[in-house]
């Protein structure tokens, strides 16, 4: 009997101790109190709402999960297990708890509200929008269903789709977390940048320290050429959390910018003691060190670039093609093709119709030594945009390099059509007129010194006497 009374002591010292936000203490209680009695399902969801508010959402799906076996009928625990989940990276499990969450409360919005966003993160925008839909017969004035499903329109690109929704979120529940903030980020992909800036101060005001939203409009600023007031926004995010590794990197990209490379390095510096695994970082610092040249930044920048690259041959998946294109360059400004070309070559495969990748794939193969892939390629990227003008060019250098003069000018011409003002075409175009008229001149004068070689050969006779 006193075992018990000492189980119910340690849970209800729990509660007083979750109250205070003191969480390892009220785990190390409730953990405790379980060990005593490990046939209390409350206690285990207690557990696990403890384990939750303190981040550590893969502990909190097995507490719940354990509350779950004892007292399968209760229809709380499976929507939270999803939730939690989706917390944990895992959309594809929550999915499962999300279902078993619809069986048990058929009626409730919820399941459906959370599987929009759980087949957002998988892809499967067609099914999200079916959960929307499903959510609506149950709660049409849900705001939850609505900022999510514009994640899902966000991430397909239809921003004018996306701000209805959350505009229709916001009037629903004006006091939403983020609702602003995620409305300005709506507006400035469609090129609104005043409207985005006004919410995002708007939900400033409602919470001066979220850091998320001032980044984000420390970025809009940046986009908006508004560099002192972007700085200081970073900077204000400095003074909230001092080793935040997103303020120091837009700070040095600020500098790099403004034309400050050795404040640019030092900044990046800075976010790679704070993240050594912050790729960005890494490989502007890289660009940055190869740029300036000073004694140790070749070696430096090797070593960046190294570390990049062993980061991509582990996981490749993990590189944006934003990421990739700019490991891509870094490598080619290093003078290693063969990377640059294994690097390109997978990101000309995920974007195949984007014709700037694709000819970054292009220029990687010519750099390695392969002209006639190069050339391929090039072909390539005309056929998805037939006015690029850096693979006119290099398909006119290309066929200099082959002996092939007069496609060689085609190309040039085609280019200086587009872009007649570009120096390096001028260039070209007046050595291939140059060549043009060497050929000219050799055509006009073959005849004379094929006289000429043959009178050496053969002298007429004198017609001295």
């Amino acid at each position: 009997m006193n075992e018990w009374m000492d189980a119910e002591g340690h849970v209800e010292r729990a509660h007083k101790l979750f109250e205070d936000g003191r969480w390892a203490e009220a785990e190390g209680a409730l953990r405790e109190a379980i060990a005593i009695n490990p046939y209390r399902a409350e206690w285990h969801f207690n557990l696990g709402l403890t384990l939750e508010a303190a981040g550590r959402y893969e502990d909190a799906v097995r507490a719940f999960t354990d509350c779950h076996q004892l007292q399968e009928d209760d229809p709380q625990v499976p929507p939270i297990i999803g939730v939690n989940l989706l917390r944990a990276g895992k959309p594809q499990d929550a999915i499962g708890w999300l279902e078993r969450a619809e069986k048990l409360a058929p009626n409730e919005a919820s399941s459906f509200v959370h599987r929009i966003e759980a087949y957002t993160r998988l892809g499967d925008h067609e099914q999200a929008e079916v959960m929307f839909y499903l959510a609506q017969q149950c709660d049409p004035k849900n705001p939850d269903a609505y900022a999510l499903l514009a994640d899902s329109l966000l991430s397909r690109g239809m921003h004018e789709k996306a701000v209805w929704c959350l505009r229709e979120a916001a009037n629903l529940d004006p006091g939403m977390p983020g609702v602003h903030a995620r409305l300005g980020e709506a507006y400035a992909a469609t090129g609104r940048h005043e409207r985005a800036r006004q919410l995002y101060l708007r939900e400033l005001r409602n919470n001066p320290g979220d850091v998320e939203t001032l980044l984000d409009l420390g970025c809009l600023l940046m986009q908006m050429h508004r560099v002192p007031e972007a700085g200081e926004k970073f900077r204000r995010v400095l003074e909230l959390e001092s080793d935040n590794p997103d303020a120091h990197f837009y700070l040095a990209d600020l500098a790099d910018r403004q034309g400050y490379s050795d404040a640019a390095i030092e900044q990046y510096d800075v976010v790679l003691r704070l993240d050594a695994d912050f790729g960005a970082a890494r490989r502007r610092a890289a660009i940055l060190r190869l740029r300036r040249g000073a004694a140790g930044d070749d070696a430096a920048a090797k070593e960046l670039i190294d570390q990049e690259l062993e980061d991509y041959a582990h996981a490749p998946e993990r590189f944006t093609p934003g990421d990739m294109a700019e490991l891509g360059r870094l490598l080619l400004d290093a003078d290693e093709p063969v990377h640059a070309k294994r690097v390109l070559q997978r990101l000309s495969e995920t974007t195949p119709e984007d014709p700037s990748a694709v000819h970054l794939y292009a220029a990687a193969l010519f750099e390695s030594g392969d002209r006639a892939g190069g050339i391929e390629v090039c072909r390539r990227v005309l056929k998805l945009n037939p006015k690029h003008v850096a693979a006119m060019h290099n398909l006119a250098i290309a066929n200099v390099q082959e002996g092939q003069w007069a496609k060689a000018r085609y190309w040039a011409s085609q280019a200086l059509l587009v872009e007649p003002d570009d120096a390096a075409l001028r260039h070209l175009r007046l050595k291939l007129r140059l060549h043009t008229i060497a050929e000219l001149v050799m055509w006009i004068t073959r005849p004379i010194l094929r006289v000429f070689s043959r009178r050496r050969r053969n002298p007429s006779p004198s017609s001295t006497v």
